[in-house]
């Protein structure tokens, strides 16, 4: 097998297809599609505190058992999906204006899931402005894991041994994720020189952190309180990991320098989950990722229609529309990232070589 060479889209690769989203923005508006779901995110809402409470009233009447664990796990689902909700706040979707879409987005984001509002608010817009563009895309810098090949042969020590085997290490290291999201929150709270809304959010934070760590340290002998918050934090960080993982991880890499239109860009660069209402819960939205790139502020019951209308576009213009299982894009995504982590690997790691090495 030859050497695997990162393949990234140029401008030729992507034909200029300005109209097609012109067309496409043009009937979903005329559909309604980009009108607000109130209703909806009020149930969903409303079944979020619920599950929150049913939590707590677990906590409470469990008392010092180890079947606290569960309530545990339970905490993390319920966080994450805390965190679709402050996503879905930030994009604009949930409320009828922009500054109180992100006053809400500001207080679950900050004051139910732990993290910093600023942070992912700016981390994210650059995100979906140049989805897997190299040097503009944050999601594909490096950050333990390696997803450029340049970056994994620069990677050294304990970090390219696990860069070796990231693709099977990556799960793993999910559990991990929950505990990162919230020191690099508090890091951006801290070290950055202004950031809009900093110190509503260290309380909210600080305050989130109180409300969940004093009652478990209180009422739970140590050890099991440590277990608590670990089972917490391993099921948040795996759970928010599964869900985004899929959505643009083994897709096309495009050129820091490429001139792309818009449509096509987020299109190629984006995989959609197949599953329907399930996979749609399971992922708070995000396995519409096309059509949720293409209309960040459509609301998550409207992005199964928009669905048909993208998907008829993409015939129509010759551009791919990816679409998968869940199960599949986990594969896929194991494999881009070993493949990628091949770079990391010492040339003289081969036996045979090794022996000649030693000559």
């Amino acid at each position: 097998m030859g050497p695997i060479r990162q393949t990234y889209a140029t401008a030729e690769t992507f034909p200029p297809v300005a109209r097609a989203y012109t067309q496409v923005s043009q009937v979903a508006k005329e559909l309604g599609l980009l009108r607000r779901a109130p209703l909806f995110y009020a149930l969903v809402g409303v079944g979020v505190a619920l599950a929150f409470g049913a939590c707590v009233a677990g906590f409470i009447l469990l008392g010092d058992s180890w079947f606290q664990l569960l309530i545990a796990g339970a905490l993390g689902i319920v966080f994450t999906q805390a965190a679709f909700l402050a996503h879905e706040a930030a994009h604009r979707q949930i409320l009828a204006t922009g500054p109180a879409n992100d006053r809400l987005a500001r207080v679950l984001a900050s004051g139910a899931v732990g993290m910093s509002y600023a942070w992912w608010d700016a981390k994210h817009s650059r995100h979906h402005a140049n989805p897997n563009r190299v040097n503009k895309d944050p999601d594909i810098e490096v950050d333990t894991i390696s997803f450029l090949e340049e970056d994994a042969a620069k990677s050294r020590g304990l970090v390219r041994l696990i860069t070796r085997k990231q693709g099977w290490l990556f799960f793993p290291l999910l559990t991990l994720e929950g505990l990162n999201l919230h020191y690099l929150s508090i890091k951006y709270l801290v070290t950055e020189p202004q950031v809009k809304g900093r110190w509503i959010e260290l309380s909210l934070i600080a305050a989130r952190l109180a409300l969940v760590l004093v009652p478990v340290f209180l009422l739970l002998p140590l050890g099991m309180a440590f277990a608590f918050i670990g089972v917490q934090m391993a099921v948040f960080g795996v759970y928010m990991g599964a869900s985004f993982a899929p959505n643009h991880k083994g897709m096309p890499i495009i050129d820091e320098h490429a001139r792309l239109d818009f449509f096509s860009k987020q299109v190629r660069t984006s995989r959609n989950i197949r599953g329907g209402w399930w996979a749609t819960w399971f992922m708070g939205g995000l396995n519409y990722q096309v059509e949720h790139h293409l209309f960040p502020s459509m609301a998550r019951p409207h992005l199964s229609k928009a669905r048909l209308i993208v998907k008829d576009a993409c015939e129509s213009t010759g551009i791919p529309y990816t679409e998968t299982s869940l199960w599949r894009s986990y594969a896929i995504v194991i494999d881009y990232l070993n493949r990628v982590g091949l770079a990391a690997r010492d040339p003289f790691d081969c036996p045979m070589v090794g022996e000649y090495r030693r000559v």
